[in-house]
């Protein structure tokens, strides 16, 4: 399950994931004035943006991965999915971080879900 062999749809879920990764990830490099209006003040916005290069990069793989029609990378599309869940859904409940956050949540869940769906066809279509 390391890597997933090139498969149509799931080549799909890795391209949008990578496209939405990258732009998300360069929003507040590019404006973080509007980026905190939708999400609220930030009071180190260096590590904003940190985590927004890192998210980019990430997106920048999987991007290249789906184009290439390579190998792609299923441990790092679920971890980094499941760690932005995971954060947006405890710092939302904590209340540290905004509602709209959820946003976010929802839309790494879909990502999993789709993962999973497709990872378990190719394998079913396999044996």
């Amino acid at each position: 399950m390391a890597n997933a062999t090139h498969n149509g749809v799931l080549n799909n879920v890795f391209l949008f994931q990578g496209a939405y990764f990258v732009i998300t990830g360069l929003w507040p490099l590019l404006g973080m004035q509007s980026f905190m209006e939708a999400t609220g003040p930030k009071q180190d916005t260096w590590l904003v943006e940190m985590v927004g290069l890192l998210a980019a990069s990430i997106g920048l793989t999987f991007l290249v991965s789906s184009l290439r029609g390579g190998r792609l990378p299923l441990v790092l599309g679920y971890s980094t999915a499941l760690s932005f869940l995971a954060m947006d859904l405890i710092y939302v409940i904590s209340g540290v971080i905004g509602r709209i956050y959820l946003l976010d949540a929802a839309i790494q869940f879909v990502f999993i879900t789709l993962m999973t769906i497709f990872t378990i066809s190719q394998s079913r279509q396999r044996d």
